[in-house]
C-alpha cells in the first residue's frame, strides 16, 4: 500500500517525469499535492498500470488533488542541456505553476536540484512508495502519451500513436528507413546515420 505522506504536518508535493528514455518528443513532469487522506485502489507507479487504468485515474487525481501541474521540455532543449537537466527543469516548471506552494518535495529517482530552498527527498522507485509521486507519474505519463499521439498524423511513419516515441523495433525500423524528424532527440545518437540531417516527411 502506498504511503500517504512523509511528513504529516508538511505540504508535500510529489514529483515525477515521463519520457526520459524516449527517442523523440518532450520530457514531461508533474507535481501533485494530495490530501493526506487521499486513497484510490488503482493508484500505483504508472508503469505498473494499464493505459485504461491510467486514464481512469487521471481525472480523479485532477479533481481530488489540492493542486497539480504538468510541464514539458522539448527535444531541442533536451539536446542542448541533456535529458537529466531537462527532466529536472520540467519538474521545476511544474512547481512554478502550482497554485499552492509546497514546503516539502518528494522526488522520484536519485537526482534533483534544489528548488527555491525547499527541502526535498529523492526516493528511488518512489512512484511505488508514495501516493503523491505515483499520482505525478500518472499525470506525466498520460499527458505525454496524449501529446505524442497528437503528433502521429504529422509523422505517421514512426508509429508514435502506439510507441509514444520509445525505441521499439517498429520505431527503430522507421528511423532506419526515413531518418530523423524535427521531434527526434539528436543528442541520443540513436543510429549510425547523420543525425544533423532532418528528413521532412510532410510530402512523402
Amino acid at each position: 500500500m502506498l504511503l500517504s505522506y512523509h511528513y504529516k504536518t508538511k505540504i508535500e508535493a510529489g514529483l515525477d517525469e515521463a519520457g526520459r528514455g524516449c527517442y523523440a518528443g518532450p520530457v514531461f513532469a508533474a507535481a501533485v499535492i494530495l490530501p493526506k487522506d487521499f486513497f484510490h485502489p488503482l493508484l500505483n507507479d504508472s508503469k505498473q498500470l494499464t493505459e485504461k487504468e491510467r486514464d481512469t485515474l487521471r481525472p480523479v487525481i485532477e479533481k481530488e488533488s489540492i493542486c497539480f501541474s504538468v510541464a514539458s521540455v522539448d527535444n531541442d532543449e533536451i539536446d542542448r542541456i541533456n535529458i537529466l537537466q531537462a527532466s529536472i527543469k520540467a519538474m521545476h516548471i511544474a512547481l512554478d505553476n502550482l497554485k499552492k506552494a509546497p514546503n516539502y518535495l518528494l522526488v522520484d529517482g536519485n537526482r534533483f536540484k534544489c528548488y527555491r530552498e525547499i527541502k526535498h527527498r529523492c526516493v528511488v522507485k518512489g512512484d511505488g512508495i508514495y501516493a503523491s509521486i505515483a499520482a505525478a507519474s500518472v499525470l506525466a505519463k498520460t499527458y505525454r502519451d496524449e501529446f505524442m499521439s497528437s503528433l502521429h498524423n504529422e509523422y505517421i511513419h514512426y508509429g508514435w500513436k502506439t510507441n509514444k516515441g520509445y525505441g521499439t523495433p517498429e520505431h527503430r525500423e522507421a528511423i532506419d528507413k526515413w531518418g530523423l524528424c524535427k521531434y527526434h532527440r539528436k543528442s541520443f545518437n540513436i543510429y549510425k546515420f547523420d543525425f544533423n540531417e532532418e528528413i521532412s516527411l510532410e510530402n512523402q
